[in-house]
């Protein structure tokens, strides 16, 4: 049985409570940034090691405002695996991506202003690239999986995450559709930018809960709305996740890997010991 995970998944804790999951430990992890939102889950899927984390906690006890996005992030990397997916909700803000459906975004849109967006500071400047925020491969191979397992899902969109935990008036979801976002969230920034400084893939499974406020004709976004449409969609998640860590391949093809190879700006002469330390897992294989 492999020890190293060859998936993190991020979402709700419903997730990991598939009857295929064996050998499950849960595991206490502290990093540097602070504990992750939840207990890591470790589990034997046909085969292969996955782990776990609650983006809300257990229980979901935490604001989108309040998740430690670097914390989780960090926690998946000193396991040593090297791919996460994100399973979250949103809300369309497009007629064809339908309440029920799953979409498999290529763009992203950051609105938040609270939130920690970056490993680095203290000494140490790094720009990452994010022009294309999602692992493309990752991304294609979660398509295929939800597709073959009978999700109706979509391929592309740009997904734009508020801060939350409000829901958007209309005058916003109106501005938000005429800017040509696809679905809208409060969780997928800066998780996917940190995903990238940390040279991990990255991809997202959102479902679909609702049409945000903007469609006249369907009711107005609302928590329930939300929880059945997530409860509905938890056996189509388990049944994807199956299907894409058994598809995964042994080795990564794509550039996320190398993703800090030239964002380095700082002299490393001048990069604070305690920087150095705190970042050695991160950045250690540049500076050394």
């Amino acid at each position: 049985m492999e020890q190293k995970p060859v998936l993190g998944v991020i979402g709700g804790s419903g997730l990991y409570g598939m009857e295929s999951l064996e050998e499950v430990e849960s595991h206490e992890i502290d990093t540097p940034f602070g504990q992750p939102s939840s207990p890591v889950i470790l589990g034997d899927l046909e085969g292969h090691r996955i782990a776990f984390i609650a983006r809300h906690g257990i229980g979901h006890v935490l604001t989108p405002s309040e998740v430690n996005y670097r914390a989780n992030i960090y926690a998946l990397k000193c396991l040593g695996t090297d791919r996460i997916l994100s399973v979250s909700a949103c809300g369309s803000l497009r007629e064809d991506y339908a309440p029920g459906e799953i979409v498999v975004p290529d763009q992203l849109f950051d609105r938040t202003h609270r939130r920690e967006r970056t490993f680095f500071g203290n000494g140490l400047v790094a720009h990452i690239s994010v022009s294309n925020p999602f692992c493309t491969n990752l991304s294609d191979l979660l398509f295929q999986s939800v597709s073959a397992v009978g999700g109706n899902v979509h391929r592309g969109g740009a997904f734009l995450t508020i801060e939350g935990p409000r829901f958007s008036t209309r005058a916003e979801s109106n501005t938000y559709r005429a800017w040509g976002m696809s679905i809208i969230g409060m969780t997928t920034s800066p998780e996917a930018f940190l995903a990238r400084e940390a040279e991990m893939c990255y991809a997202v499974m959102a479902h679909v809960t609702d049409y945000d406020v903007w469609h006249i004709s369907e009711d107005p976004v609302t928590v329930e709305m939300v929880i059945r449409i997530l409860k509905e969609n938890t056996q189509l998640a388990q049944k994807a996740i199956a299907h894409l860590v058994a598809s995964l391949p042994d080795e990564r093809s794509c550039d996320c890997g190398q993703a800090l190879k030239d964002a380095f700006i700082t002299n490393p002469k001048k990069i604070p010991q305690e920087t150095r330390s705190k970042l050695s897992l991160l950045v250690e294989k540049y500076l050394a």
